[in-house]
């Protein structure tokens, strides 16, 4: 790998389809330019197979927290004070992914918003960012996020962003970073693809949700971190930014919303000064 790279923030190297290949994916995503990649954490009683990953690879983080589809099984589970234990682990960089869903409602909107609230307090204890996951619950969200930041420091992402740059605005302003993942190449995106050309470079973040949302050309295939290419292209595209300077911008925000994830190797150096010129 030569220049810049690329940080995959969000994918699921646990999940079937990766995970059984998971040298190769590694191998494929290192040859594209991905230096680093952040594996989530969707269920605690999987939690351990996540953090294996993490511990067998330098430059792969892990988070802890349990996915709003699940809560209603393991909200018992995910206290605040058993995040913070697992929490505590070095490769766990962050806290979610957690938030709220109401497209599937696959748990009760009760349960849904006792567990995200679980979830930033352990967030907010820790000073680790938490990892929110929002699909059609604006309005809950930004409440939840709003009321909790009032009881401290409380920062974190939004990924895989899809809504409206109203929604993004009122993150923002809590102090939440933006991330996009490949449905900005999306053909009917457009509102979406105006939606990244208002956000600040300094809190822009990208992903793949791998296996999930593959991006064009490769729609309707299996995920991958690899992938992350094509939406870096398409989110530079429409920034006007090179491949360079959007690989460097997303990486040093990256490692500013996730200090706990540490580089090793003589690539740290590199990206740092590379980082340090992009946003001059």
């Amino acid at each position: 790998m030569s220049g810049p790279f690329l940080v995959d923030s969000h994918c699921h190297l646990d999940f079937s389809g990766l995970s059984n290949d998971l040298e190769g994916v590694i191998g494929r995503a290192n040859h594209a330019g991905v230096g680093a990649m952040l594996t989530i954490s969707t269920r605690l009683d999987r939690f351990e197979s996540v953090c294996r990953i993490a511990e067998n690879h330098d430059n792969i983080w892990c988070s802890v927290g349990v996915h709003p589809h699940e809560a209603d099984r393991e909200v018992e589970t995910a206290t605040p004070k058993q995040l913070l234990k697992l929490a505590r682990h070095p490769r766990v960089v962050g806290i979610g992914e957690t938030g709220l869903d109401f497209h599937y409602m696959h748990s009760d909107r009760r349960i849904q918003e006792v567990c995200f609230r679980n979830h930033l307090a352990a967030a907010r204890e820790s000073s680790l960012p938490a990892i929110v996951h929002m699909r059609e619950a604006e309005n809950d969200t930004i409440r939840i996020l709003t009321d909790e930041a009032t009881k401290g420091p409380l920062r974190g992402v939004i990924h895989c962003f899809s809504s409206d740059l109203q929604f993004a605005e009122k993150a923002l302003e809590i102090g939440f970073y933006i991330s996009f993942s490949g449905i900005v190449t999306f053909k009917r995106a457009e509102a979406l693809r105006q939606v990244v050309a208002r956000i600040p470079l300094e809190r822009l973040l990208i992903e793949t949700d791998a296996p999930y949302l593959a991006p064009m050309p490769k729609r309707g295939k299996r995920n991958e971190p690899a992938f992350i290419a094509h939406t870096a292209a398409k989110v530079g595209e429409i920034l006007g930014l090179s491949r360079e300077k959007l690989a460097c911008t997303t990486t040093a925000n990256f490692f500013r919303l996730f200090p706990k994830a540490k580089m090793s190797g003589e690539k740290v150096g590199l990206q740092a000064q590379n980082s340090s010129e992009s946003l001059n």
